[in-house]
């Protein structure tokens, strides 16, 4: 079971094409840079230890593992220091690992720090992979990123082993009877058991705020007076909260693929439904079918997976979930729609295979069976965030609700609001995130009309959230997840402008 997750590591891969591979956090030789001897302007750093805001960073060169291979040694990694608790900032520390590429041109403007979404994305692996994308405003920022709390190198947690797994492949996540109701469920509580005994103390700490502080540190430590932000899908939210905590802060800041700040736990699901639902339409559109019949056809061909999974060439079998996931991943890019009708092609005759390949893309699992964590980090953070909890009652009641939006990834995602976060060990922290930036530098939000992840509308929730004066929102009418680097010079220039020269376009532009 899994939340249709915004801008996974997988999918960025996919979207980037290239692999996500970056390093660790790690020594080595390297230059170390002091943390400024005044706090900076308009923070809250006077009520920190000297220890957090004096300490220095020791970048030396990014040590590979096995799953990520070391980026080349143009990138730097180095460990920071932050409280476990913000609440107690002179207690327990935890490590978060940053990486960084420092400007290339001599007209420096700052740091540019990345967050890539998730929530559980890991930024040290997906930078470098990013940097062409942003070569343009490589020459004035450095490109910095970290793992956020809970996720990769800064203390990432692992809710279940590789076997467990894969045989929650087999738990039904739309349950039609009591008995695969029950599965259903249990299953849920039991990875929420395996969250807990894996992160400990540090599971209550992995919030959007606790990790909106940890940036304000990052940034200070770093010797930045304001902060320089790209935040994409997730990373909007978490940039939004950003500003609302520190609107004196905020620099110029890009929110990409926009999280709809007004929309609680039930709100999102709906919104992705919906997101989904209608990139599905244009992909169908283009390959010349009725968008009604086309998603007809498909929700058959899932009603008989729910009967009789399908056989592929793995020796695994396509289950119904494991194939509403393969279809979700292509939709996340216009370039990636002809795998999709390839696989289902292929499921129509009779093998899975190709479906499997795609949610395996998706679920991050490689060819030995081996799983990466985005979608545990990213359960630990949504979870801590959210307070509201369906229960599976009241999900019941929300499907028709559901799969009137889309008769493919209704049932789907009217389940999830009830098993995502199930018996879950720790409250939710809020219904809706708190954006409000009075204040604040102008935020630069865009929002892509295809988005299938983050829905357009998202984009104007966040920008009126905001503020007046705050959030300047652009458009683009394009498919996939996220806008900029996606084949619009208009928004690609009216960004950099932005970031690169502090022109701020007219609120409600719009790029063809």
């Amino acid at each position: 079971m899994s939340r249709f997750v915004r801008w996974p590591a997988a999918v960025a891969a996919m979207l980037l094409l290239a692999g996500c591979g970056g390093g660790s956090s790690g020594g080595g030789d390297g230059d170390d840079t002091a943390a400024p001897s005044t706090p900076a302007a308009s923070g809250t750093s006077s009520d920190l230890p000297a220890s957090l805001t004096g300490q220095q960073l020791h970048w030396g060169h990014c040590k590979g593992t096995s799953d990520s291979p070391a980026p080349d040694r143009s990138w730097q990694c180095a460990t920071l220091k932050a409280p476990l608790d913000w609440s107690k900032p002179a207690g327990r520390t935890i490590d978060l690992a940053l990486i960084r590429s420092k400007a290339e041109g001599n007209d420096r403007i700052g740091s540019l720090l990345f967050n890539f979404g998730g929530p559980g994305g890991s930024g040290v692996s997906t930078m470098p992979a990013y940097a062409p994308t942003v070569a343009a405003l490589h020459k004035r920022y450095d490109l910095v990123s970290w793992d956020p709390r809970g996720v990769g190198r800064s203390e990432g947690v692992r809710c279940r082993s590789d076997k467990a797994i894969q045989a929650a492949e087999s738990v039904d996540a739309t349950p039609d009877t009591p008995a695969e109701e029950k599965a259903y469920l249990a299953d849920a509580a039991d990875f929420g058991k395996g969250c807990q005994k894996a992160a400990g103390s540090l599971m209550a700490h992995v919030s959007t705020t606790d990790s909106a502080r940890d940036m304000d540190l990052v940034r200070l430590v770093l010797g930045d007076t304001k902060m320089h932000y790209f935040g994409i899908s997730y990373g909007t939210e978490l940039g939004g909260v950003y500003a609302h905590l520190f609107p004196k802060n905020v620099g110029r800041m890009i929110l990409d693929a926009v999280v709809d700040p007004s929309a609680d736990s039930v709100g999102q699901s709906l919104n992705q439904t919906r997101g989904f639902q209608r990139a599905l339409d244009d992909y169908l559109k283009s390959t010349g079918q009725d968008p009604d019949q086309g998603s007809r056809k498909i929700a058959a061909l899932l009603e008989r997976l729910d009967a009789k999974p399908l056989a592929t060439s793995s020796g695994r079998k396509l289950t119904q979930t494991l194939a509403v996931t393969g279809i979700v991943l292509p939709l996340y890019s216009q370039a990636s729609w002809p795998s999709l009708t390839s696989a289902l092609d292929k499921a129509e005759s009779g093998d899975g295979s190709g479906l499997l390949t795609l949610a395996d893309g998706y679920n991050e699992r490689d060819a030995s069976g081996h799983y990466a964590t985005t979608t545990h980090s990213q359960r630990l953070i949504s979870c801590l965030d959210d307070k509201e909890r369906p229960t599976p009652a009241q999900a019941e009641k929300l499907l028709p609700e559901f799969e009137k939006v889309s008769p493919v990834f209704g049932d789907f995602m009217g389940w999830d609001t009830a098993g995502w976060c199930h018996d879950w060990p720790v409250a939710g922290e809020y219904d809706t995130p708190e954006v409000s930036a009075p204040g604040a530098a102008p935020v630069l939000v865009v929002g892509n009309t295809g988005d299938p992840a983050t829905p357009y509308e998202g984009a104007a929730k966040m920008a009126a959230e905001l503020g007046r004066g705050v959030g300047v929102e652009l458009t683009w009418k394009g498919e996939g997840h996220g806008s900029y680097g996606s084949g619009s010079d208009c928004v690609d220039s009216t960004v950099d402008a932005y970031l690169l020269d502090g022109t701020v376009p007219k609120d409600g532009k719009v790029c063809s």
